[in-house]
Formats: structure tokens, sequence, C-alpha cells
């Protein structure tokens, strides 16, 4: 897990070396299949994947009191211990549009589900000629299904 001043130093050397970097994020609450294909696509767009993590109580502003199910330190040690990730950031806002405005990806992704102008941040990333992709969607996987079938047990 980085925090914004370590990230600050690791993208310094990205950029001196010339490095592609791309930044995706979500609360990702049970990691399952559907993340890591995603995942590991975002991360072959360049050479240094960075997740935004939605904070526990970002989480539960947007899904609800009974989410996340799985808190931040162990969503974003599950994240980090990925082969497709390089850096996970904690984030307390709704949205990662200030974390996105401070580290200036070149590749802005999000899932097919998502529509581009609809992205968060696009704007910036396209503003300084940046690329904003919305991946293919991978199918019969959500964490809210995986959390319906267990209740359903």
């Amino acid at each position: 897990m980085f925090t914004k001043k370590d990230f600050d130093a690791v993208r310094k050397n990205l950029i001196e070396e010339e490095l592609k970097v791309v930044f995706t994020n979500g609360c990702f609450d049970i990691i399952h299949r559907g993340h890591v294909e995603y995942l590991n696509e975002a991360k072959s767009l360049g050479d240094f994947l960075v997740v935004g993590l939605n904070s526990d109580s970002s989480v539960r502003k947007l899904k609800g009191p009974e989410r996340p199910v799985v808190n931040e330190t162990d969503r974003a040690f599950v994240l980090s211990s990925l082969k497709a990730v390089d850096a996970v950031i904690i984030f307390e806002e709704e949205t990662p549009y200030e974390l996105i405005k401070f580290v200036k990806p070149d590749f802005l992704v999000k899932g097919g589900d998502w529509k581009k102008e609809d992205i968060v941040g696009s704007d910036i990333v396209e503003e300084y000629g940046g690329k904003v992709i919305s991946l293919k969607f991978v199918d019969s996987y959500s964490t809210t299904g995986l959390i319906s079938k267990i209740k359903s047990l």
C-alpha cells in the first residue's frame, strides 16, 4: 500500500524512465475472478498499474451501511499481492477525481460497464494527452452477486 507521499517519489522515477502509468479504481470488496481479469488487462496497457481503492467510509457512502464486507487494509493487502498491481492508494472521497489529478496516469481505465464519457477523471487525463479506456466487461462476476449467493445459503 502506498501513501500519496510514497507514490510521489515513485512517479518521478517512472517519468524519468519513460514508463507508462495505468490507473484504475474501485471498491474491490470480495475480490473475484472478474476483478483479476480486469486488473490483468489494465496492466497490459502500460508498465505500472496504480489502483485507487475506496476507503471503508467511501464504500459505505456508495454501497450502503453493510459494505464493505472486507476492510480497507485487507482489501489493499490482497490487491497489492496480485501480480498485475504495482501500487494501491486508498482514497476517502466518493470519487477518485483528486487522486487521478495527483497520479497523472497515462491511461485511465474502467470496466466495460462504464461509458468513456462517464469515467471520473477523463477530463483531466485527456487534457494532458492521456488515454481513457473502457475495457470489456467480464460477465457473470460481481461482488453483489456473491454476497446474495452467500446470504441465500
